[in-house]
């Protein structure tokens, strides 16, 4: 019957939505009680997911090379990311947690670049600017902080990890509560029993 199907997936759908809730809080919860324990878990996935990366890559190059002429590009990234994963295992945790404060870096520099630049664009064309030039500066003001202070960028970015994982965690939860509730909406109401 297609009402049991329906069940069935919003079943399903609610179970995966509570799972994944209270991953995200046990997650968050720990990183906040834990913080050292958490550099050291987040140089070891970082590594783990640079040869997870590179290994799906030069598996995918070999695969195209039939029909992609410059399949030898994702070959070459493959290769760059596994011997990454391999240093940052071999260097551990030094390499890993160098690795995210360069690209949180690279990060603010590259959006702070780029907004000043559509700042101005933008005023070249009439449009309203501040806002977007503001958030320019203050990104590229955070890039260069974020690059003399690799020690707070560690710690925020694991606040920022730990703020996730607690807010999608509890909006997970009240999606399955919601689905909970909706599921409830949809049974049939219990037939009374026949008076006698």
């Amino acid at each position: 019957m297609i009402a049991d199907d329906i069940k069935s997936v919003y079943s399903r759908t609610k179970w995966a939505l509570v799972l994944r809730g209270v991953f995200g809080l046990v997650l968050g919860v720990f990183i906040l009680a834990r913080p050292l324990d958490s550099v050291a878990a987040l140089a070891i996935v970082i590594a783990f997911w640079a040869l997870l990366d590179g290994v799906t890559s030069i598996v995918r190059a070999f695969s195209i090379r039939e029909i992609a002429p410059h399949w030898w590009v994702m070959l070459i990234t493959g290769l760059v990311s596994v011997a990454f994963g391999i240093a940052a295992l071999y260097y551990y945790p030094g390499l890993s947690l160098t690795f995210a404060v360069l690209w949180t870096v690279l990060w603010l520099l590259t959006a702070g670049l780029l907004a000043i630049y559509v700042a101005f664009q933008e005023r070249k064309f009439g449009v309203s600017w501040g806002w977007t030039l503001a958030f320019g500066v203050v990104a590229v003001v955070g890039g260069i902080l974020a690059y003399m202070h690799p020690q707070v960028t560690l710690a925020w970015l694991l606040a920022l990890i730990a703020t996730y994982g607690i807010i999608t965690g509890i909006v997970m939860l009240m999606g399955a509560w919601k689905l909970q509730s909706f599921e409830r909406s949809m049974s049939p109401p219990a037939a009374s029993p026949a008076r006698a």
